[in-house]
């Protein structure tokens, strides 16, 4: 698989273009084997030039070491590991992460199986088509959907991005995911704008692109609730959430 993967050619033919896979991890132990045994599956078949970069912020579930050894098996050119000491915000992992990607692509996506590797292709081939700067996954798109939550998580997702189309015309129909595809100085620009941490800042990335007058292009997708351990999503991030909608009305 080395071998394919370093050759960088793939359906596109470019040498050049290199994606880099950001993972942020916290309490993904039954997850992470399987994540990145699909990641390698899909990118690979696809032949593309890929690395897949595990941030894992001190997980006392033994994360860490489940990804030592999958780095083992898969190699340290595909497989880098960069973990931090303790939980420190999704904004942060992802600058933590930039700072060791060598792709001129950068793929961020949850490590809890929510999000299928099978839909990356389809990103990049989306992002050629219209030299998109981002390329975001939706689930209220198309043929896209959600599966595997109740009613309630249903209405909060929906509640909240019916608010933040209404407040903020953000030009995208799914703001608070976290499946997307970005030209590497593209995501660097605008984490530098981006105040926000946890759920909020993907939000605020998609209003900020719209600010700078990124191009974003869309691919529909299936989101699945994760299958082993819990949701993060819990009280206090729901009044993060208000509270950082609040605050990108007021200042954008």
């Amino acid at each position: 698989m080395a071998s394919r993967r370093g050759a960088g050619l793939g359906q596109a033919g470019d040498s050049l273009e290199k994606y880099s896979v950001l993972l942020p991890t916290y309490n993904e132990r039954e997850n992470l084997p399987i994540i990145v045994w699909l990641l390698i599956k899909y990118l690979g078949e696809s032949e593309y030039n890929y690395e897949i970069i595990i941030i894992d912020d001190g997980s006392p579930d033994g994360t860490l070491e489940v990804a030592k050894q999958l780095q083992n098996i898969y190699g340290k050119d595909t497989i880098l590991l960069r973990p931090r000491e303790k939980k420190l915000g999704l904004g942060t992992a992802y600058v933590h992460g930039m700072q060791h990607a060598t792709g001129n692509f950068i793929v961020i996506m949850d490590a809890d199986l929510s999000h299928h590797p099978k839909f990356i292709p389809e990103f990049i081939r989306k992002q050629k088509e219209g030299n998109f700067d981002i390329v975001s996954g939706t689930r209220y798109k198309g043929n896209g959907g959600v599966y595997g939550w109740d009613l309630k998580r249903k209405i909060i997702s929906r509640g909240a991005n019916f608010l933040t189309q209404i407040l903020l015309r953000p030009g995208a129909s799914d703001l608070t995911g976290s499946f997307r595809l970005y030209k590497k100085d593209v995501l660097q620009k605008l984490v530098e704008k981006c105040v926000s941490k946890g759920y909020v800042f993907q939000m605020e990335m998609i209003v900020r692109a719209r600010q700078l007058n990124y191009s974003i292009g869309e691919v529909p997708i299936s989101f699945v609730d994760r299958v082993y351990g819990e949701s993060k999503l819990g009280g206090s991030e729901i009044i993060s959430f208000a509270k950082g909608l609040l605050t990108l009305f007021a200042t954008t």
